[in-house]
């Protein structure tokens, strides 16, 4: 299978260990993970998570758990698409995104997601597709909303970000609301 999605201006791809630095050069920002339950990466934390996410790649022939994204005009690494299993048995993933403060705002996001959905619905057979944020993350759950996603759930207090109890919005689409939009 090929583990390889393209669009008009993004390639998204396993991730491999020699990513660290680039997304450390990101995921180290307070405003990247200001609404996500980790603390900034530190180079440490940047190399795991590569390795973690190349390794699990490597291991399986599945479609990989977490894809980087790099613009197809330069190949500058600009954040990835976690994409991790939530319900075997149900046939039903999560996917969420991070990226560069500097790449916010012109809806990479939304066409990473949308490849990734029509990979999820198309492809793979999947069922279920859900998503969660912080109900202040205003941009992740715009995202949601144009990816044909519901909100299906405002759960209180129910994630630590950093000692705080906080809320979380629940999104999900399922096989038969997708458009390919």
């Amino acid at each position: 299978m090929k583990r390889i999605l393209e669009t008009e201006r993004l390639i998204l791809r396993p991730v491999e260990a020699g990513d660290w630095r680039a997304i450390h050069r990101y995921a180290s920002l307070p405003e990247v993970a200001r609404y996500l339950p980790n603390e900034p990466f530190t180079e440490d934390d940047a190399r795991a998570f590569a390795l973690r996410w190349s390794e699990q790649a490597r291991a399986s022939d599945e479609w990989p758990e977490v894809m980087v994204v790099q613009l197809k005009a330069d190949g500058q690494l600009i954040g990835y698409v976690p994409f991790e299993l939530f319900n075997q048995k149900y046939r039903t993933r999560e996917i969420g995104w991070v990226f560069a403060p500097d790449c916010q705002g012109q809806g990479y996001a939304t066409e990473a997601a949308r490849a990734v959905l029509a990979l999820a619905f198309e492809k793979l057979g999947l069922h279920r597709v859900v998503a969660t944020c912080d109900p202040r993350n205003a941009a992740s759950y715009r995202v949601m909303e144009r990816l044909g996603m519901r909100r299906e759930g405002h759960h209180l207090k129910d994630v630590q970000i950093r000692g705080e109890w906080c809320d979380e919005y629940f999104y999900a689409i399922l096989e038969e609301e997708w458009t390919g939009q």
